[in-house]
């Protein structure tokens, strides 16, 4: 799921992304001949390039993956549900206590709170029990082949050719996520070069078969990403029955103190002193939390609201937290209606990205614009009623 990591974070190798992000479709050999070009001008060696190339080919279940990807459609109580169960928590605190000494490594060198890590690590790949079965290199290509996101896989297919001239990829064998991304917490090739980490001191980096390695590289990612020791991430809070739901979401930071002077109140626990955002993934009679600085980090591993909450929720879970009240949530809206909703919004003017049916960030917005408009509590969750007044 790493795949939808911000844009930016992947492209900074400076490989000409820009230019190449039209360079995309058409005949499949005319398009590896492109890259071959390509990584010479980046100083790739002409013989690296055409090792790395000459058994690619391009893989239709891939884009069928990439096309099917309905669990994000699903609203945060029935997909945290759906993803946390007893059994993975339970296998997080053995893992916990299994790789301790990584762990102690990992927040001391790092920062990182052990248990965000577990909980990426449970998501990404169950432990590290399902990494992908798919050609690594097979994936990259076709789906810098494919037209939707170019500018994202190109430079990480430059990214595996390095590897591979460094004797850590093998364009044969190599195999992971159908998005390209390799190991136990899921990482591709560009932040391989940049964070992999020799955790066991073996010499060698391998983050499919070496916990130590995988978790260590992971911490240094977070925390290249921007991740601030000793903080948290999220507190589950309860809300007044009434204010400016305007207020929610992800944009709007105020310091916790004025959240409590509002009425939010932490569930467990204290407020910290740090800025927060009010999130109300299913509106202002659903569950509610606070977010701190570090949450913003999460959108830079993966870019699914969804998945984003309730993987740092995971993560206080594993901490000890208890399960969050789920209150009762006004129903919302099937696939089919959202991407209604989201036509209706965009014919009016807002930017919603793909008429998908994900409630992601853009609809979020336009929705809570739409509400506070037309007299609705604007607390961003998309309701029939919503549908039906626009």
């Amino acid at each position: 799921m790493a795949y939808l990591r911000n844009l930016t974070v992947a492209l900074v190798a400076g490989l000409a992304p820009i230019a190449a992000a039209a360079q995309c479709g058409g005949g499949f050999a005319a398009f590896k001949a492109g890259l071959a070009s390509e990584a010479a001008a980046n100083g790739i060696a002409p013989a690296t390039a055409d090792r790395f190339l000459s058994g690619v080919r391009r893989d239709p279940a891939v884009l069928k993956a990439d096309r099917a990807q309905g669990v994000f459609q699903r609203p945060f109580i029935d997909f945290s549900r759906r993803l946390i169960s007893q059994n993975r928590i339970n296998t997080g605190r053995q893992k916990a206590r299994q790789f301790q000494d990584t762990f102690d490594r990992i927040e001391r060198t790092y920062g990182l709170d052990r248990h965000v890590l577990l909980a990426f690590w449970a998501f990404e790949t169950d432990y590290g029990a399902f990494q992908g079965s798919f050609n690594t290199a097979n994936a990259l290509v076709t789906l810098a082949h494919d037209c939707r996101r170019p500018d994202l896989f190109r430079p990480q297919v430059f990214a595996a050719m390095e590897l591979f001239a460094n004797g850590a990829f093998d364009p044969d064998r190599t195999t992971g996520a159908w998005a390209g991304e390799i190991g136990m917490v899921q990482m591709l090739p560009r932040d391989i070069l940049e964070n992999g980490v020799d955790g066991d001191g073996d010499g060698v980096v391998r983050l499919k078969s070496s916990a130590p390695d995988a978790l260590m590289s992971g911490g240094k990612m977070l925390e290249h990403l921007g991740w601030r020791a000793g903080e948290p991430w999220l507190q589950e809070v309860t809300v007044p029955a009434q204010m400016d739901w305007s207020l929610s979401g992800i944009a709007t930071k105020l310091p916790a103190s004025q959240w409590q002077s509002l009425g939010v109140i932490p569930r467990n626990g204290r407020l910290a002193d740090l800025p927060a955002s009010l999130i109300l993934p299913q509106g202002h009679k659903g569950p509610a939390f606070l977010t701190y600085p570090n949450f913003d980090v999460y959108f830079e591993w993966n870019q699914s609201f969804t998945y984003v909450l309730t993987a740092a929720y995971f993560a206080t879970r594993l901490a000890g937290a208890p399960v969050y009240d789920a209150g009762n949530p006004d129903p919302g809206l099937n696939a089919a209606q959202m991407k209604t909703l989201q036509q209706k919004l965009r014919a009016r003017g807002y930017d919603v990205g793909q008429i998908d049916g994900i409630l992601g960030a853009g609809t979020r917005s336009a929705v809570q614009s739409e509400q506070k408009r037309l007299g609705l509590p604007a607390d961003a969750w998309p309701t029939p009623t919503l549908l039906n007044r626009l």
